[in-house]
């Protein structure tokens, strides 16, 4: 019997499905306080890539921590941005409205407090030429404004994120490759504005694909969303599921692995 126990203790201590460990990591945009996660791989890749996740509207959440959790596990260096900034973290759904309108408004200083994440991911470890951005609503927008900033990326990766952008902004070439995954049915999205969208991408030559999820509707990630449809924004497993396994597809293809 003592046998088997330590053949099982071996075995768990050995086991090639181990975790890296959530850290917490402080940093600064000038005089103010940021708080992040970092996640290092336990599986080492001679490329070090590495995945930046940009939070919903509300700030740093679990969906974005659990993601950072799965992606180390597959063999990424991961970070979780904090783009509000200690003291300024939203109490509920209005106060981050304000919030993330600020940031969708003033694009540039949502690209330094994006660029300033990727400092972070980079001195975790990560190559600063194999990167990608992912972002879930607000966040979603903010890896496409990644892709229009020239920030250093091999791709980004939007889920269920804002798409348009002022109109009056130049049209300049996206480098980056892009890959949008959508609700079909996601109501805050106008036919108009996703039209628009695509013809940017075709405008600023990207290399872009955009992927519509049956049945879903904004924040289908997210489990905390719950999962009545008519509210507009709800969790669809199916659509969360498929949505991973792309975002898998993508990071191999980028990654040239």
């Amino acid at each position: 019997m003592k046998k088997i126990h330590y053949f099982i203790l071996a075995f768990l201590v050995s086991a090639p499905f181990s975790f890296g460990q959530l850290k917490a990591v402080t940093y600064k945009d000038e005089n103010q306080i940021l708080n992040g996660f970092t996640v290092k791989p336990v599986k080492k890749n001679a490329q070090k890539p590495g995945v930046l996740i940009l939070p919903a509207w509300r700030g740093i959440d679990k969906l974005a921590k659990d993601t950072a959790q799965e992606l180390a596990n597959l063999g990424y260096y991961t970070f979780v941005a904090d783009i509000y900034g200690e003291g300024n973290y939203p109490k509920d759904n209005a106060e981050a409205g304000k919030m993330a309108g600020f940031y969708k408004n003033d694009y540039k200083e949502y690209q330094k407090r994006i660029q300033l994440a990727l400092d972070q991911l980079i001195q975790s470890g990560a190559n600063p030429d194999n990167i990608v951005v992912i972002g879930y609503c607000f966040g979603g927008t903010g890896a496409l404004e990644s892709a229009r900033g020239h920030l250093n990326l091999k791709g980004v990766v939007s889920f269920h994120g804002g798409l348009a952008k002022d109109a009056t902004r130049p049209i300049e070439p996206i480098t980056t490759k892009v890959l949008v995954c959508h609700g079909a049915d996601d109501p805050y999205e106008s036919a108009a504005e996703i039209t628009t969208f695509q013809q940017e991408m075709r405008d600023t030559k990207a290399d872009w694909q955009m992927i519509y999820y049956a049945n879903a509707v904004h924040s289908f990630t997210n489990p905390e969303a719950g999962t009545d449809n008519s509210k507009g924004a709800a969790y669809n497993e199916k659509a969360a599921k498929r949505s991973f396994e792309h975002l898998k597809l993508f990071l191999n293809e980028v990654f040239n692995k």
